[in-house]
């Protein structure tokens, strides 16, 4: 797994301030693996695992958090108390009326909160609105032909060639490509 340093420096700088940090990017660019990414940060940074609540909403046993009273007394449970709680909501979208949520937990003391989804949800309308002035965006891209070549550990001539030709998603580089594979996964 290729280190995401830009994005992971991004989160890093608003890290404990008063903002929802906002990671977007189209689907498999690589979103929640710089969650997870970051979340070893925060632990090597002297986090314990009380103050890391992290719910990814496409995994089916957080589906009794769809709910958006569900998932706010979920997280109120699971308040550090005393320290600041790290809060991860990975494709939050799913959750109707999340805002509501987000919005309240913005206003908690002692809560540093990270939200992802996909471009076409986030950020549209009407979170726009009750957020302005309360978020970052941070807009996530796949892999710069530097991180390919990193993770593929082609030479560089062999890995523009097939930068240019398979794009630039993460599991796409990782995988073991074949022309006939990579346009079938693509």
């Amino acid at each position: 797994m290729v280190e995401r340093k830009e994005y992971l420096d991004k989160l890093l700088q608003w890290k404990d301030e008063q903002v929802i940090k906002v990671v977007t990017g189209i689907r498999r660019c690589g979103k929640s693996t710089l969650l997870a990414q970051f979340r070893e940060k925060l632990r090597a940074q002297g986090a314990a695992e009380e103050q890391l609540v992290y719910i990814n909403f496409e995994e089916l046993e957080y589906e009794h958090l769809l709910d958006y009273h569900a998932l706010y007394a979920y997280l109120k449970e699971h308040l550090a108390e005393g320290k600041t709680t790290y809060i991860f909501l990975d494709e939050v979208q799913k959750v109707a009326s999340f805002e509501k949520v987000v919005d309240s937990l913005y206003v908690k003391p002692g809560v540093d909160l990270y939200i992802t989804g996909s471009n076409a949800y986030m950020l549209s309308g009407d979170l726009a609105t009750l957020l302005t002035g309360r978020y970052v965006e941070i807009r996530m891209l796949p892999l710069s032909l530097k991180e390919y070549l990193s993770l593929t550990g082609l030479d560089p001539e062999r890995g523009f060639a097939e930068y240019l030709q398979y794009g630039a998603m993460p599991y796409v580089a990782q995988m073991e490509r074949t022309a006939d594979k990579v346009e079938t996964y693509l």
